[in-house]
């Protein structure tokens, strides 16, 4: 069924809207209209600034959840040391499928984003900032809001400021990818993990946060901590968005104060009364049991003490008449196609973990089980960005919360359900201009030809290893844009010319053309 999030859902508010003030009235709130719903904003020194932050405990929206006012106080104090002015950068980058909070604040609110952004850069003494984007929508409104501000990247001017396109793809909304690209390079991780606040854009010390964080600032300095924390929990004061999709009738994006019942989030979006489980943070998130959702309200605190995570704001219930596992695993073979190609376990554990997710549910029994938990167990902590991590996060949470359907599939072969895809995916060949994209292509065996000699798997290990049985198996995943020529040389190599690649073009909605390669 896969249906993909439009850039802008439908957006709704549980109680009184902060972040969201104004949507009820325009479609995009331009500088005079934003001016006339939120109100002036005066500058705000950089400790108060941080005793802000601290105050309504602000931490990072874009997953990871670091506190603002720490990293905020980390770059100060590097830019001193230093002697060098700091760069804000906001990261508009939402390349998770799961995903939209971010991009409904850039195209709606952006001058909320850049109020909060253009805080921190006069508290900072900054005089570069950078919006990060993934998408025409983002980018053509950020472009738009610099401009009715009078914001330039000219020369000479006390502040300059520019945005930055990135791709659409999970790996590349990451901290060290973003500031990657702003630097001219690929929108990939370096490869290294390096502190922004210390070393980032040309080197000098970096604020970066993404985009619900800033626009969360900004609310804060107009109204004050005081009033902040009148909603939403004593320890998570204020509100969030959450991108809520998967089985629901009306994907959406939903401004809630902490506190509230996951289970009247999940009722205003139409789902299930009762689902199997809950994708909780995105893609590099956990699952929780579906019972669970009863006993959770929307915070971090309440979320982890039932497994969950908060993380980039995405929750995706299942329900029950689609297999959970086989939503797993669509998931997990596109997080695989995802890698940069940068190290070992994301360019070979990824596609290994994806495979034996596929061997478990055809009924590979135990062994296959085994296999999978330790191609996970290798993957995780040894990455050299947190793709691996995330994405071996997500088969975890998924082997230890649907017991029932992995011990139908592990002693029976089969749960007895379809997969209906119910969890968001790009369409295939979605992005194909940047360098390890996935292509749209995905390598087949005939095995009517296949004689198991093996060369393929030498030859493209990331996607064809050999099973028990002396025979390949092909991860059920797309080529990633990096593995083409690779996989086109095991093709031609192949002695049986059991071999194929078939690529999936999408030339208008509800059209697929199929291409055969030999």
């Amino acid at each position: 069924m896969n249906i993909p999030l439009p850039d802008v859902p439908e957006v709704r508010a549980v109680g009184l809207p902060q972040l969201t003030r104004g949507f009820d009235l325009v479609d995009r709130l331009d500088l005079p209209t934003h001016l006339k719903v939120h109100g002036p904003l005066a500058p705000v020194p950089g400790e108060l600034l941080a005793r802000l932050a601290e105050g309504i405990a602000l931490r990072g929206r874009g997953g990871a959840g670091f506190p603002f006012g720490r990293k905020l106080r980390s770059v100060a104090d590097s830019a001193i040391r230093r002697g060098v002015r700091p760069v804000v950068v906001v990261n508009g980058s939402e390349g998770e499928p799961a995903c939209r909070k971010d991009t409904v604040l850039l195209n709606r609110a952006p001058h909320l984003i850049l109020d909060g952004a253009l805080l921190a850069a006069e508290a900072l003494g900054a005089r570069t900032l950078v919006v990060a984007v993934t998408r025409d929508s983002t980018e053509i409104s950020v472009r738009a809001a610099l401009a009715e501000r009078g914001l330039t990247n000219r020369r000479g001017r006390s502040l300059r400021a520019r945005v930055v396109r990135t791709p659409e793809r999970m790996v590349s909304g990451e901290a060290s990818s973003v500031i990657r690209a702003i630097n001219g390079g690929p929108a990939l991780p370096p490869g290294r993990r390096s502190r922004a606040a210390g070393s980032g854009v040309g080197g000098a010390p970096t604020l970066l946060s993404n985009a619900e964080t800033f626009a969360q600032l900004a609310v804060a300095a107009r109204i004050g901590a005081d009033r902040f924390r009148r909603s939403g929990t004593d320890s998570e004061p204020g509100t969030v968005l959450l991108t809520v999709s998967g089985a629901v009738a009306r994907p959406m994006v939903v401004e809630v104060p902490t506190g509230v019942p996951l289970r009247y989030v999940l009722r205003l979006a139409g789902a299930p009364p009762f689902p199997q489980g809950v994708l909780t943070g995105g893609y590099h998130g956990n699952w929780i049991y579906g019972p669970a959702v009863d006993e959770t309200v929307v915070s971090r605190a309440s979320l982890a003490a039932v497994g969950g995570s908060l993380g980039a704001g995405a929750i995706l219930p299942v329900g029950p008449e689609t297999c959970p596992l086989g939503e797993a695993l669509r998931v997990a073979s596109w997080l695989a196609a995802e890698t940069a190609g940068q190290c070992g376990p994301c360019r070979l554990g990824l596609p290994a973990a994806a495979g034996g997710l596929a061997d478990v549910i055809g009924g590979g029994g135990p062994a296959a089980l085994e296999a999978l938990r330790e191609v996970t167990r290798a993957v995780q902590g040894r990455g050299a960005c947190k793709h691996p991590d995330g994405s071996a996060r997500f088969f975890t949470s998924a082997l230890s919360v649907f017991t029932d359907d992995l011990a139908a599939h592990v002693l029976r072969g089969t749960c007895g359900r379809e997969t209906t895809g119910v969890l968001p995916l790009p369409l295939p060949g979605y992005r194909e201009a940047e360098k390890a994209v996935p292509s749209g292509e995905k390598m087949l065996i005939d095995w009517t030809l296949c004689q198991g000699h093996g060369l393929c798997a030498d030859l493209v290990p990331e996607l064809i290893r050999i099973g028990p049985d002396g025979y390949p198996t092909v991860a059920d995943a797309v080529v990633p844009a990096h593995l083409r020529g690779r996989a086109q040389r095991a093709v031609r190599r192949c002695p049986a010319l059991a071999l194929r690649i078939e690529r999936t073009r999408l030339p208008a909605p509800g059209t697929a053309l199929i291409l055969r390669q030999r």
